[in-house]
């Protein structure tokens, strides 16, 4: 939970670097928070007795940014450039290839975006 808000307080930040624990993490709690809402809208459309999807439709607006946002940091982590995002618009190989970006470690020490973020806190815990 502690990375999913790191992330969303850092909202539009899309300077820096991201792990791939933080990344994942916050795509995991996304995930299930998605689920929730979807839940909270089933039992809002069953008592309404029509489709409503107004809870999932908020929280997808609320996160859309911080999703954006913490994808780039991720891909500087790796030392791509943030416009490395609409590689995903390619048909058939670009999710993949994005995929195999948020999956590589990030470059070890300083890289063109910024310091590491895993030695940062790494150094952090050391005290």
């Amino acid at each position: 939970m502690k990375w999913y808000l790191d992330a969303l307080k850092k909202y539009a930040q899309f300077d820096g670097r991201s792990r791939r624990q933080e990344y994942w993490m916050f795509r995991l709690f996304s995930i299930l928070f998605m689920f929730a809402s979807l839940i909270i809208d089933g039992i809002i459309s069953y008592l309404a007795d029509f489709p409503l999807f107004l809870v999932t439709t908020l929280y997808c607006l609320a996160i859309i940014i911080p999703s954006i946002a913490i994808t780039i940091r991720r891909l500087h982590d790796t030392n791509n450039s943030g416009w490395m995002i609409f590689v995903a618009l390619i048909p058939f190989v670009g999710g993949i290839w994005l995929l195999v970006l948020e999956v590589t470690e990030g470059t070890h020490g300083t890289n063109n975006y910024g310091e590491d973020p895993k030695m940062s806190q790494e150094l952090i815990q050391s005290y």
